[in-house]
């Protein structure tokens, strides 16, 4: 148990003695929460617990705080405890107590920040999912970082994850697709011929054609046109799956599955989820067109399932693929990962699965916003449809995986993104992934003078850290499996790296006011500790975010 929950439970006992002494009335009590107090010398932890509760119970939140210290236990993690106003409950932890914790993280090495939330529960995070029709864009990008190290941090709680990458190979965007293509191959051979209504624009899929048509001349004109619209689709799917895939292998993303939309098709399943939603009687005909009746299920509106011309729509694939999640493969929970473009599908979504006879909180989506990508003040300029956009592995080649997957997670997903292409280059201190590698880099520096001299730090007493620098770098190594659980508990990746600059902010600090390497062989011991402690919260934090630590700089 964390120190903080460990306080939640001792306040909650609190509140309970206090209502049997009759201090607090019989009122339904709040949730007990702790926070970290901005001002340190606010405590290391603080609970508006009285706040709260003086609010429903018409009390003074003063007096109630003060009522609800009296009742608390003495700890040995706690050097003081007390109330500040307006009734804040205030926690200081114990010098003696912290300097421990550099022990505890040494004995845990690479498993300390690992937690037991998850107790084997199977979760299946889908993300990417791009239809492959053409190359990955930074977009893209954005959504492979966010699920990649979700699903790491998701393990680190004890979670069993598994990644999938949904291949949309069927319906209408891939006849669209195999159209385009045709069209293009016909005019690589000389050929006058339009390309189609909706048509792929992008000069990547003259390329691809261009190439088909080196390989394979006039042999696809030889065959039905049907015949050839199929081959020639199926090719162009085939060589950009390839293409995604080594473009994702660059950024460091790996999937456990790659799942079909087409074999929803050739295995049955989508029929008989379709005829299980008719008997269920969420599904109504009009006008030869399918729909699912979610007005029923709270919706504004009913949505499409299957067209007049027979053809299904993404919804009703998606439908019949989450009852393969949950009722076929068996998962605890799904996590999709879906672009901005998505953000109307996730109600139906819910709706959808609900009817299905699936809990709708067990399915998480997370919506990943635009990425805007800059070079200082200018903006450039990208436009999908027209094929006139950057490149995920233009991006990655220019600025580097370690650049692209840090300034991806720096902010939640909901908030759209500007990524400086130029400040991602540079080799400065503004640049968080550089500053935070930097100081890794450090400690490895300071443990190699250390091997060199064969000083054999192990045997050090971690009491002898008495510096308020140091005791600042002990309390953000604590907050470590705070971070991982916050991460976890809420799906929000980004507090990673908000937590690896702010360890790197302070251990910088620490470097600069605390020799660590010094004639003083005992101190020199205990700092050691320290710097190894940090070394290892620090590799984990980076191999979580998939980032590297380097040794030298």
């Amino acid at each position: 148990m964390m120190l903080k929950d460990k306080l939640a439970k001792l306040l909650e006992g609190a509140l309970s003695g206090a209502r049997q002494k009759g201090l607090i009335p019989q009122v339904a009590l709040p949730e007990v929460n702790l926070e970290h107090p901005q001002n340190p010398e606010h405590g290391d932890y603080a609970s508006p617990i009285a706040l709260k509760l003086g609010r429903s119970a018409g009390l003074d939140p003063y007096k109630i705080a003060q009522n609800l210290v009296s009742l608390l236990p003495s700890l040995e993690e706690i050097e003081e405890t007390w109330v500040a106003p307006p009734g804040f409950i205030n926690f200081k932890l114990k010098k003696s107590w912290l300097a421990e914790q550099v022990e505890e993280i040494l004995r845990l090495g690479e498993h300390y920040g690992d937690l037991d939330l998850g107790k084997g529960k199977r979760v299946q995070v889908e993300f990417v999912s791009v239809n492959p029709t053409g190359p990955l864009h930074v977009g893209h990008g954005r959504g492979a970082v966010l699920g990649s190290t979700l699903s790491n941090i998701l393990q680190a709680c004890g979670f069993e994850v598994e990644r999938e990458y949904y291949i949309n190979d069927a319906g209408n965007q891939i006849l669209t697709f195999s159209r385009s293509l045709y069209s293009r191959y016909q005019q690589a051979l000389g050929l006058p011929a339009e390309l189609p209504p909706e048509a792929y624009q992008g000069g990547y899929l003259l390329e691809l054609a261009q190439e088909i048509a080196r390989e394979r001349g006039d042999a696809l004109l030889k065959t039905h046109p049907d015949e050839a619209l199929d081959q020639i689709g199926q090719l162009g799917v085939q060589r950009f799956l390839e293409l995604i895939k080594r473009d994702l292998e660059l950024l460091g993303v790996r999937f456990d599955n790659w799942f079909s939309e087409k074999s929803l098709y050739e295995s049955g399943l989508f029929e008989r989820v379709m005829n299980l939603l008719m008997e269920e009687g969420w599904v109504e005909e009009k006008d030869g067109t399918l729909w699912f009746t979610s007005t029923e299920l709270g919706e504004d509106r009913d949505a499409v399932l299957v067209r007049s011309n027979e053809m299904p729509t993404y919804f009703a694939s998606d439908i019949a693929y989450h009852y393969n999640k949950f009722l076929e493969r068996g998962f605890d929970q799904v996590i999709d990962i879906w672009g901005a473009d998505h953000q109307g599908h996730v109600p139906r979504m819910k709706a959808a699965v609900r009817a299905l006879g699936i809990a709708p909180e067990r399915l998480k989506v997370i919506i990943s916003q635009m990425v805007n990508l800059r070079r200082g003040e200018e903006e450039v300029k990208v436009s999908k449809r027209m094929g006139e956009f950057v490149t995920l592995r233009e991006l990655v080649e220019e600025v580097g995986v370690d650049a692209c997957r840090f300034f991806f997670l720096s902010r939640s997903a909901d908030s759209q993104m500007d990524f400086d292409l130029e400040l991602a280059k540079r080799q400065a201190p503004e640049n968080p992934v550089y500053y935070v590698q930097y100081a890794h880099a450090r400690i490895a520096g300071i443990l190699r003078l250390a091997r060199g001299r064969k000083i054999d730090y192990r045997r050090g007493d971690t009491s002898y850290l008495k510096e308020e620098a140091e005791f600042a770098l002990i309390s953000e190594l604590f907050l470590f499996p705070e971070v991982i659980e916050l991460a976890a508990m809420n799906l929000e990746p980004h507090h990673l790296p908000h937590y690896a600059q702010e360890l790197a902010t302070t251990f910088h600090n620490f470097y600069e006011r605390c020799r660590v390497v010094s004639q003083d062989e005992a101190l020199t011991w205990a700092r050691l500790k320290l710097v190894e402690a940090t070394r290892i919260v620090l590799s984990k934090l980076l191999k979580l975010m998939g980032i590297t630590a380097p040794e030298q700089m």
